[in-house]
């Protein structure tokens, strides 16, 4: 998923010549702490609300900003998860978009890019979890995802992150069975420790209930 299929044609560039007013008034209407601001198809920045509330009146236009705005951007082409890197390296809620020629594309949101994310990671789809431990080396996303297969059913999403101060890796697995019984008694088979299972009724329900807060806090 690249950053050109993110850009949000709901919150518009700020041109220099706005007025503080206007950008809070968007601010309020579009639920985001920055805005882009653009001079042309030059993207100068973004803007934050706390940066136009100590401005010394409401009609100060945004290019007589005293603030030096920073000027997070990214290439078109790039992947969405440097767009969350980035988004999280800077606290901001909204980064540029630029064209190969360095012209202003449009904006990515902090929103958009959660639900995207959530589609991929399959958090709406029916199934069940299976959280694996597994040593580093010993670790084949191809010998599990044979085993799942093997027993008529598919990987939707995977998570890996390291488990700390070891030389394994806990590796999450979103299936597209809510009974897992079968694919359990295979892992076993060939000796993989299985750290938990979650069937539909409680993790799904819990997980759902995540997200739900998550975009409504990020809607904030």
């Amino acid at each position: 998923m690249i950053i050109s299929q993110l850009i949000s044609d709901d919150v518009p560039p700020l041109k220099v010549n706005d007025s503080a007013d206007k950008a809070l008034r968007w601010m309020e209407e579009f639920k985001v702490a920055w805005l882009p601001v653009v001079n042309g198809d030059e993207f100068v920045g973004i803007i934050s609300e706390a940066e136009l509330f100590e401005l010394d009146a409401a009609d100060t236009s945004i290019g007589n900003t005293p603030h030096q705005l920073i000027r997070p951007v990214l290439l078109a082409n790039q992947h969405a998860y440097d767009a969350l890197k980035l988004m999280a390296q800077l606290y901001v809620d909204v980064i540029g978009v630029l064209d190969d020629r360095g012209k202003y594309r449009g904006a990515v949101t902090l929103r958009k890019i959660a639900e995207q994310l959530s589609k991929m990671a399959a958090i709406r789809e029916p199934g069940g979890i299976i959280v694996l431990e597994v040593n580093n080396v010993d670790y084949s996303l191809a010998q599990i995802a044979q085993i799942v297969e093997g027993n008529d059913a598919k990987i939707l999403s995977t998570y890996v992150a390291g488990v700390p101060d070891t030389n394994k890796v806990e590796v999450t697995l979103k299936i597209n069975r809510e009974d897992l019984s079968r694919i359990l008694q295979t892992f076993s088979r060939y000796n993989y420790v299985v750290k938990g299972t979650f069937h539909q009724s409680a993790y799904e329900e819990d997980l759902r209930e995540r997200y739900d807060e998550f975009m409504n806090y990020i809607r904030i």
